[in-house]
């Protein structure tokens, strides 16, 4: 199924992982989708919920506010030591990535979504491979030939259980509405 996906849709997979990994969340999940895809600010289907006031920023505040920033950030938190902020004067400091933990090495493995033994990689939600799923059944759909962006954000609001589209939701967008765009945006 990913070599149908777009260098645009693969970056927006990649880019979940590193916003689940920077939010610390043990799991990829159809939140981080959602932020994966907001940071592709060029594409048209991105487009359609920036335009509409959800940028990636306001979409990751919500997901802070629903999720938290892991485990080691609540409990920071709970004695007065903001994770965040120290994060960002570390990386100002010494580079984006600077308290990153080391790329293990690790063998080669079929599929995105194995993530058993894999070190530094968070395991796909049920809810996150579902919409990656049906980002495929929309492609189909709409006969493209392909899996773009827009597919993928199809796919989180088709799955429409999952925290990426709460997100959206609560930012009070209408599913219906928001489809209608991207489809129009991805044709």
């Amino acid at each position: 199924m990913f070599e149908r996906f777009t260098e645009e849709a693969r970056r927006v997979v990649g880019q979940a992982g590193r916003e689940s990994a920077q939010l610390r969340h043990g799991h990829v999940g159809t939140e981080h989708l959602l932020l994966g895809i907001l940071t592709e600010t060029a594409d048209p289907a991105a487009g359609v919920l920036i335009e509409a006031g959800l940028d990636h920023a306001t979409a990751r505040e919500a997901v802070r506010r629903l999720l938290g920033t892991g485990d080691d950030a609540q409990a920071l938190a709970s004695i007065g030591v903001d994770l965040e902020a120290v994060r960002e004067a570390v990386e100002s400091a010494f580079g984006a990535g600077a308290l990153d933990p080391p790329p293990a090495e690790e063998p080669r493995r079929r599929g995105w979504f194995r993530s058993e033994g894999r070190v530094g990689r968070s395991p796909f939600t049920a809810r996150a491979r579902k919409a990656v799923e049906l980002s495929l059944r929309e492609s189909l759909r709409l006969k493209s030939g392909h899996i773009a962006v827009g597919h993928l954000l199809l796919g989180v609001l088709r799955e429409g259980e999952g925290l990426g589209a709460r997100v959206i939701a609560d930012h009070g967008l209408d599913f219906a509405a928001v489809r209608r765009a991207v489809e129009v945006a991805i044709e």
